[in-house]
């Protein structure tokens, strides 16, 4: 696909989408509630964007204040509808349940527009990442310059729907993104960098250039069967575990959205839902951490490791 032809599908994907969110606002708000739970997350001010999270202060909310700003929080697409000092690079993330009573034919007509709302989110994704055809350093001009201030995650987020499960929990996630990596799969992507001829600041171009040089002289010096991983920190990350006692089941769920909840009227189940407690980096206990194979640092600014 051409620019010009994914610009028109970026800009129509977008305008369904929103019209497709306000479809399934308006239809949940028809619906009686039963619960409504959402655990509101401390914003993230502009310039703290990288600063180390070590404790997070949850606010719980309850009811129609917890309802209606969890339907809120699914339109909230936009920087302008963040207060000026907030951060719109660092994701901000509502957790939650919305636990609504409901027909099966309610049930069917609401999992239609999820489902539809959800394809046009995975949709818009694909356009901006890969039909576009621009590259990861454009992407932010290329969307910017046509649906300005779209925060670009908050729209690629997919909604989570439940049906008639016995409880939802609340806790926090912090693991670290692992992933193994080829010796030459590393030197493609050092040369692909160097040949680009950019400035990534704080460096001119020669002198980003010279840098990338060193590292892929270093890589080339290592041994062909060197086992090699990027380890990148994530940050701590809100989840829901949900367990459905018919099945003898718990499902995990990230959950940077509230999770909406069905109860079909022949369902014996009733909404159990768990609290978020507040985060502390130094309090959490690990029940089973396995023992993990020594690694040494190679690139920091890849977070590239090998195994010694």
């Amino acid at each position: 696909m051409n620019k010009y032809l994914s610009i028109e599908s970026l800009t129509s994907c977008f305008k369904k989408q929103e019209k497709k969110l306000s479809e399934l606002i308006a239809l949940l708000m028809n619906y009686p509630i039963i619960d409504a739970r959402v655990f509101e997350l401390p914003q993230i001010e502009k310039g703290d964007e990288h600063e180390q999270v070590t404790e997070i202060t949850v606010n719980p909310l309850q009811g129609n204040e917890a309802l209606n700003l969890g339907l809120r929080f699914y339109q909230k697409l936009f920087i302008h509808h963040n207060n000026p000092n907030i951060s719109s690079k660092a994701a901000s993330r509502l957790p939650g349940a919305l636990c609504f009573a409901v027909s099966h034919q309610q049930y069917k007509e609401a999992m239609r527009v999820v489902n539809e709302v959800n394809q046009l989110k995975v949709e818009l994704e694909n356009i901006v990442t890969k039909e576009s055809g621009v590259s990861k350093e454009q992407r932010f001009e290329f969307v910017h310059n046509h649906l300005r201030g779209l925060i670009t995650l908050n729209a690629y987020r997919t909604i989570t729907p439940l049906l008639n499960p016995d409880s939802i929990n609340f806790g926090w996630a912090n693991k670290n993104i692992i992933k193994k990596v080829t010796k030459q799969q590393i030197l493609e992507q050092l040369e692909k960098s160097y040949n680009a001829g950019r400035a990534v600041p704080p460096y001119t171009s020669d002198q980003w250039a010279s840098l990338v040089a060193l590292e892929i002289t270093d890589i080339k010096k290592l041994p062909d069967d060197v086992i090699l991983k990027i380890k990148r920190p994530v940050k701590v990350q809100p989840i829901t575990r949900v367990w459905y006692s018919e099945l003898q089941k718990q499902v995990q769920y990230a959950c940077p959205l509230p999770v909406i909840v069905f109860y079909t009227e022949d369902s014996e189940a009733k909404p159990k839902i768990g609290a978020l407690s507040d985060y502390n980096a130094n309090a959490i206990k690990h029940r089973y951490k396995p023992k993990a194979k020594p690694l040494e640092l190679v690139i920091p600014r890849l977070h590239l490791y090998k195994e010694i």
